[in-house]
């Protein structure tokens, strides 16, 4: 099963460049694979970042995101603390997220997550 996942930064405060969204590529995909899951894909903007997991049926999408957001988290404020000044008092993520199964539909129709993105919330 595919799920297609954003997550926002508190209060959408601009955190990420590219290099940190390549950190955090690095940590959401050994995150997943703690939950025998793949990160098939992930990008991001200044303020949100979009992930497509492959995961197994056995796994709960909250507690894979509770443990994306998380780890991606602290292991962020480890590799990146000249980002740490910019997460809000401490926290980087607000505490919601947007979740959609997709069964793999943008991988196999060539699209790329984002066009996908636009087509769930519309």
């Amino acid at each position: 099963m595919h799920v297609h996942v954003v997550f926002v930064t508190k209060y959408r405060r601009k955190v990420f460049d590219s290099p940190a969204i390549d950190v955090l590529r690095g940590i959401d995909g050994r995150v997943c694979l703690d939950f025998e899951s793949t990160l098939v894909e992930m990008d991001g903007e200044d303020d949100h970042v979009h992930l497509l997991v492959e995961y197994p049926p056995k796994v709960s999408i909250s507690s894979l995101v509770n443990s994306l957001k998380g780890v991606s988290s602290r292991m962020l404020r480890k590799q990146r603390p000249d980002i740490r000044r910019r997460y809000w008092k401490g926290r980087l993520w607000s505490p919601s997220y947007f979740a959609a199964l997709n069964g793999g539909a943008c991988r196999a129709t060539g699209q790329d997550c984002k066009a996908c993105a636009v087509d769930f919330i519309s």
